[in-house]
């Protein structure tokens, strides 16, 4: 253990919910458990953990109430409201003095960009990306327009989470830029792929270190084990079939494609001539029977262990994103030894070695022979490609076995949750160090792991 524990607060939307505050939580978690004093900023919500607190309380809930018709204003003419009062007080709400402050999504109605410049002066200041959402005009994930890179305006889909009413897009594009502009961040993205974007956009300027660190997964919990005895646990049938898509609402997700996963199935049932169960984890909506396919919706499971006996117990994870950046969901199942049939977008090709070219995908995707690969990967929108390749792993045993391997001894390589909490202690220690060098002379001893990839 470190002689001189760090001083970690981050910030999420909330405590505990979908991907990135899966991220933060863990985290928060590993390093007090190494004897940091680690504490998480929720933007919303009570948490009954003393090292968890909420953005807003005394004061601040009075100050939000009265910036509420400004805020009401700002929506109705389309601007991204910077008007959260409480986000001022940042540095002060755990009581402590914080040696890092490590940002997470920053979006969701809670935080005011413009504290960035005074905020990254006093501390040095992490953003982790979870999505695209600081590059745009109003996008978590921009698809196919490029209007980011130069300026926004006449945005194509105002809909897009987080929809706005007005296209004042131009406007919030310069607002960011102008926060930029004046603070100086250390970025990390869970991708190569983000990060060749950040780069590209209006918070470069901004940008004092980067680093590319990959999600992790807890490797005890997901793990390989008896698929019979996960679908007994599961309430699944031992003798069929079983296919599962995770993720928050995977049916009603703007950035998946569930219509394609519907057609993929379906055609994977009518070659293989037998019904497929799909399971599809984080889901509330109607099972049902047609088209060869079992529905079978399971709601939001919070126990890890009950998420991995679900990947456990199917033949394939089906992931078919319009956009992702590097979906927990996918490095879930390869951990537990389930392979991955998925579109070929953002950081999804960093994370499934794809047994064969997805012709038509951006970019230059290697593919690897049966010994390495651990999934296949297919043109988005192309559900019969899908189909095929799903068809392909669920009729040929032997394939899914040594794909199966594969994702596991690939996991363990690369996915180990522990390698991203060490990248980012490492980094923080580095940030301390370079701001003032014999405060932390002899720190870093807390992690162990590799240095994250410097971009």
């Amino acid at each position: 253990m470190n002689r001189n524990p760090l001083t970690v607060v981050q910030v999420s939307t909330y405590e505990s919910a979908g991907g990135a505050e899966r991220v933060a939580r863990n985290l928060f978690e590993a390093y007090r458990q190494l004897g940091h004093r680690s504490y998480l900023v929720a933007g919303r919500g009570p948490s009954t953990d003393g090292d968890i607190v909420a953005l807003e309380d005394g004061q601040s809930r009075i100050a939000h109430a009265l910036s509420g018709p400004g805020r009401l204003l700002d929506r109705w003419r389309g601007l991204e409201s910077y008007r959260y009062p409480a986000s001022r007080g940042l540095p002060d709400i755990v009581g402590r003095t914080p040696d890092i402050v490590h940002l997470h999504n920053l979006h969701g109605g809670y935080f005011d960009l413009r504290t960035l410049p005074g905020l990254s002066q006093r501390f040095p200041t992490v953003i982790t990306l979870h999505d695209a959402w600081l590059l745009s005009g109003h996008c978590a994930h921009s698809f196919d327009c490029e209007r980011w890179r130069s300026g926004c305006g006449h945005c194509p889909d105002l809909t897009i989470y987080p929809a706005i009413r007005r296209d004042a897009t131009a406007a919030n594009w310069r607002r960011k830029r102008d926060v930029f502009e004046r603070s100086a961040l250390h970025i990390a993205t869970p991708s190569v792929w983000l990060m060749d974007r950040v780069r590209d956009s209006m918070l470069a300027p901004a940008i004092r270190t980067a680093r590319v660190i990959p999600n992790g997964v807890d490797l005890s919990v997901f793990s390989p084990d008896d698929a019979r005895e996960a679908r007994s646990r599961s309430g699944l049938p031992p003798d069929r079939h079983v296919v599962v898509v995770s993720g928050n609402a995977p049916r009603t997700n703007p950035f998946r494609d569930w219509p394609m996963v519907r057609r993929a199935v379906s055609r994977a049932a009518a070659m293989l001539d037998e019904d497929i169960v799909l399971v599809v984890l984080g889901d509330n909506g109607e099972s049902g029977h047609a088209d060869g396919v079992e529905l079978r919706p399971v709601p939001f499971e919070s126990d890890p262990s009950r998420l991995a006996d679900y990947y456990r117990a199917a033949d394939v994870h089906i992931h078919a994103a319009r956009a992702d950046t590097f979906p927990n969901t996918v490095i879930e199942a390869l951990a537990c030894g389930t392979p991955v049939v998925a579109t070929a977008v953002g950081g999804i090709v960093e994370q499934v070695r794809t047994l064969v070219a997805a012709h038509g995908s951006p970019g230059s995707i290697e593919a690897h022979d049966a010994g390495a690969a651990t999934g296949v990967l297919v043109p988005a929108g192309d559900a019969a490609a899908m189909g095929d390749a799903l068809a392909r792993v669920l009729k040929d045993r032997e394939l899914r076995r040594r794909l199966a391997t594969n994702a596991v001894e690939d996991a363990r390589r690369r996915f180990d949750f522990a390698r991203q909490r060490d990248a980012y202690i490492e980094w923080y220690v580095a940030l301390l160090e370079a701001r003032s060098p014999r405060l932390q002379s002899g720190a870093g001893s807390a992690s162990g792991g590799p240095p994250a990839r410097e971009s």
